[in-house]
C-alpha cells in the first residue's frame, strides 16, 4: 500500500467513525429503516450531483443493474438496517467494536472465494492483534453496555459479514470509477427501501425529527457515506478488498478520538494502548516493514 492508500484509509476510517456518533444520535427520534432510506437516498443525490458537475457517465450502472442491486443489498440495506436497528440498544463505541471484526470476516470470505487473497498467517495474526486494540481502547467504557440484548449485539455481527461479503463482490467493478459505483450502489439502496419504508411507516410519521436531527442525517448521508464510499471503492480499487477491509479496525479509534476533540472525553491510558496495537496491527498485515 502507497503513501496515498495509508492516507485514505486514515481518512475513511475518520469519517466511519463519526457515522456510529451521527446514527446513535438520529435513531433517538428517527426509526432505524427510515434512517437508512434517508442516508441512501441523500448520499444518492448528493453523488448524482457530483458525477454531473464532473460530467461523469452514470451508464455502466445502467448496463449493470442486478449487479448493482446486489451490491447495494450487501453493501448498504443489510448492514446498515442492522447496525442502525442494533444501536437502539448498543452504544456507539460497543458497536464500533463488533464493527471492526469486518476484516476477520473478509479475510476468511476472501480466502474461500477469491484466488488471490488467500489466507496467511501473518494477515490472520494481524487482525487478531487489531481486534484485540480496539476491545483494549474501549474497554474502560464497556461495562455498562455489556448488559445490552444479545440480539442487539449479534445484529451488527451480522451486518460486519454482510461487508465482508460485499468487500469481495466489489472487486468486479474495478473497471468502473469509484465514484460511480458508490452513485450505483446508493441508487439501488435508495430504491430497494422506498417500498420497505412505505410498507413499514406512514409517510407523515417519517417527517416528525427535529431540525438537529436532521442536521445529524445530512452529515450521516453527505459525509460519512457518499464521500466515505468513493474513498472505499477507490481504495478497493487500489489494494484489493483485504486491504481496504482494514478499516473497520480504525473506526474505535476515531469515534474516541473525536470525542475526544469534540466533546472534551479524555484518553485513558488503556486508549492509548489499544491505539498503538491497532496500528501495529497494520504494519504487520502490510508486512514491508518486515521484508525490509
Amino acid at each position: 500500500m502507497s503513501a496515498s492508500d495509508w492516507g485514505q484509509l486514515l481518512l475513511l476510517g475518520l469519517l466511519w467513525g463519526g457515522s456510529f456518533f451521527f446514527a446513535r444520535i438520529a435513531v433517538a427520534e428517527i426509526p432505524p429503516l427510515a434512517l437508512v432510506f434517508y442516508r441512501v437516498t441523500i448520499a444518492a443525490l448528493v453523488l448524482h450531483l457530483w458525477l454531473r458537475m464532473r460530467r461523469i457517465s452514470f451508464s455502466p450502472v445502467l448496463a449493470r443493474p442486478g449487479s448493482f442491486l446486489v451490491l447495494a443489498l450487501l453493501n448498504n440495506v443489510i448492514p446498515f438496517s442492522l447496525i442502525f436497528t442494533g444501536q437502539t440498544e448498543v452504544g456507539a463505541g460497543l458497536a464500533s467494536v463488533f464493527y471492526a471484526t469486518t476484516p476477520l470476516w473478509t479475510i476468511l470470505v476472501a480466502n474461500l472465494l477469491t484466488a488471490d487473497e488467500k489466507l496467511t498467517a501473518t494477515r490472520l495474526g494481524g487482525v487478531g492483534l487489531g481486534l484485540v486494540g480496539a476491545a483494549v481502547m474501549v474497554g474502560p467504557g464497556l461495562q455498562s453496555s455489556m448488559g445490552g440484548p444479545v440480539w442487539a449485539k449479534l445484529a451488527i455481527v451480522g451486518a460486519a459479514v454482510s461487508y465482508a461479503f460485499a468487500v469481495v463482490y466489489a472487486k468486479r467493478f474495478r473497471d468502473i470509477k469509484p465514484s460511480v459505483v458508490a452513485t450505483g450502489q446508493l441508487t439501488g439502496a435508495a430504491a430497494l427501501m422506498v417500498p420497505i419504508v412505505l410498507w413499514l411507516h406512514e409517510p407523515r410519521d417519517l417527517v416528525t425529527a427535529s431540525f438537529p436531527i436532521w442536521m445529524t442525517v445530512l452529515a450521516l448521508a453527505v459525509f460519512t457515506t457518499a464521500f466515505a464510499f468513493i474513498l472505499y471503492f477507490n481504495l478497493i480499487a487500489s489494494v484489493g478488498a483485504t486491504n481496504a477491509s482494514l478499516v473497520t479496525l480504525l473506526v474505535p479509534v476515531s469515534a474516541i478520538l473525536l470525542g475526544a476533540l469534540f466533546l472534551g472525553e479524555r484518553l485513558e491510558p488503556l486508549e492509548y494502548a489499544g491505539v498503538a496495537l491497532i496500528l501495529a496491527s497494520l504494519v504487520i498485515i502490510d508486512g514491508r516493514l518486515f521484508r525490509r
